[in-house]
């Protein structure tokens, strides 16, 4: 008879238990949920739809610029549909709160391509998307995008009002760690950004129309090292995934961020560039955005990536309401341990959750959202 070894069992709670009395549990539940119902990703047809149609058509791109879209199909009532940041693509950006979201139903991931960006075709993509969801499902979806994938959402809203188009049938939108625009990174007038990442894309954003190949690979470099981000993070990992779940998405983060080509690079950068800032959304025809419920969340140390100017986090913060007549604009603290970083979902999933949780039920029971 085999000896059952609980040994390697205790270390890893006791490295959990180092972090989060709950976390041993939380961690227990989400990988014995993966095991019993683990997650079947179906791809969607990227070319299908009536809005994406229209776009080839008037040759407002080609159809290998379009994004994958992938539907993790789920028995819940409310879907979502996940925008990712420049980097990494949708699934590893919400890896520890996509449990939580497929518990409330479908959620559809759409992943930019590698080797190319377009603005165009993706806000028609996410027209036919929204459109395919209410029709089929069994409530209009919420919409989760972070950082680089908060102002793409941006976009796409200011788009459909400019086109004088009623706002899409949303039911919630997130926007976590929002980059609005270019402006958000490096400021008006900021001849040396003072952020990281500032550093490395100002070059390209110099020179948007050409393939620099050094400053790419310098950005390369600074998003892997803002995911490793040295050895307190590495540890804070350890704490967080299992060891299989943490080779997975380290996997996962590290393909995408290796696999963007020169030439997709500096198309997100081109369509970041070509982002409006909301400063600029001020009028009668844009406004409101979407009367959607709306999430906006910013973390208590964004200056890795957002200037301490970012004019699109002032103009988000001072006129919410504007924007987003049910909307609310807040900042995710943690208060017992290291501060909450940009887009921190992984690292920060237990200081997010609740507060995604407490949104998705003010869905569910039709409840105005409230700042606390």
């Amino acid at each position: 008879m085999l000896e059952l070894n609980l040994t390697p069992a205790r270390s890893l709670f006791a490295a959990f238990g180092r972090f989060s009395p709950a976390q041993p549990l939380r961690t227990l539940l989400r990988t014995t949920g993966k095991r019993l119902n683990p997650a079947r990703l179906e791809t969607l047809s990227s070319a299908a739809g009536p809005a994406v149609r229209a776009a080839l058509a008037q040759g407002q791109g080609a159809p290998d610029m379009l994004a994958c879209i992938r539907r993790e199909k789920r028995g819940g009532t409310q879907p979502t549909i996940v925008l990712g940041g420049y980097v990494p693509d949708a699934g590893e950006q919400v890896y520890l709160v996509r449990g939580y979201l497929a518990r409330q139903g479908s959620v559809y991931y759409v992943d930019y391509p590698r080797a190319a960006f377009n603005a165009e075709l993706l806000a028609a993509q996410l027209d036919d998307l929204v459109a395919e969801i209410n029709a089929r499902e069994p409530a209009p979806p919420v919409i989760l995008a972070v950082s680089f994938g908060a102002g793409v959402a941006l976009d796409w809203l200011r788009r459909n009002r400019l086109a004088g188009r009623p706002a899409p049938h949303l039911g919630g939108l997130i926007l976590i760690s929002p980059v609005c625009s270019a402006l958000d990174i490096v400021a008006p007038g900021e001849t040396k950004p003072t952020t990281l990442l500032g550093r490395a894309l100002k070059p390209m954003l110099d020179a948007p129309e050409t393939e620099n190949a050094a400053a790419v690979e310098k950005a390369r470099a600074i998003f892997a090292r803002m995911f490793e981000a040295g050895a307190q993070n590495k540890a804070a990992l350890a704490t967080l995934l299992t060891r299989h779940e943490l080779h997975e998405l380290r996997s996962g983060v590290q393909a995408t961020i290796a696999g963007v080509t020169h030439a997709g690079a500096m198309a997100r950068v081109r369509a970041m560039q070509a982002m409006a800032c909301p400063s600029t959304y001020l009028t009668p025809e844009l406004l409101p955005l979407s009367s959607a419920p709306t999430l906006i969340l910013y973390a208590e140390k964004e200056g890795a990536v957002l200037s301490d100017r970012a004019p699109g986090r002032q103009a988000l913060e001072k006129a919410c309401a504007s924007f987003f007549p049910r909307g609310i604009c807040r900042v995710i603290h943690n208060p017992h341990g290291p501060p909450i970083q940009h887009a921190s979902l992984i690292f920060h999933a237990s200081n997010f959750l609740p507060v995604l949780g407490r949104f998705y039920r003010s869905l569910k029971n039709r409840k105005t959202l409230v700042s606390t």
